[in-house]
């Protein structure tokens, strides 16, 4: 493969327009499709803009490209964690999915923010429902197939920005 394909900035833009792209479907999917967004689908949507904000770094600077690959890398494998729990819910038997909370804002209103974060990191009922699928695949599962993938190509700039 061409050597110039694999350029650390080349992949960081990869990733950035991915990370645009999947931002742009979540809100073309809550504000077109008005699909509500539960506190672990704006886990994932906050995740994915701090791994497009990082590629956006990585991509505007010439150096560090190993540390923008490393942070990119940890925040899309953080965001596939969220990715993967939320999934996990969604498969649980009905008779194992947690209790429904109030709506996000009331929870942003009246809760402290640990409980807040918690919530918003480990899921509610309202996680495990399955509003919309493509090719058999729900939004979760796509979204831990992103960030899998946005996972791999920071590894492959980490490697690539250790060649130069």
């Amino acid at each position: 493969m061409n050597r110039m394909m694999l350029k650390p900035r080349v992949c960081f833009s990869i990733g950035l327009l991915g990370c645009a792209t999947v931002l742009g479907v979540g809100v073309y999917l809550q504000f077109v499709e008005e699909l509500e967004p539960c506190p672990l689908c704006i886990s994932q949507r906050l995740l994915f803009l701090a791994t497009g904000l990082v590629f956006l770094l990585g991509t505007m600077h010439g150096r560090f490209s190993r540390f923008y690959a490393a942070l990119s890398g940890l925040t899309a494998l953080g965001g596939a964690s969220v990715s993967a729990r939320h999934v996990w819910l969604q498969h649980l038997p009905p008779e194992q999915v947690p209790e429904c909370s109030p709506g996000i804002e009331y929870v942003f209103q009246h809760f402290p923010l640990a409980d807040t974060l918690k919530l918003m990191l480990t899921g509610t009922g309202e996680c495990a429902k399955v509003d919309w699928a493509f090719l058999g695949l729900a939004i979760p599962a796509w979204a831990l197939i992103a960030f899998l993938g946005l996972s791999a190509l920071s590894v492959l700039a980490f490697r690539q920005a250790k060649l130069d």
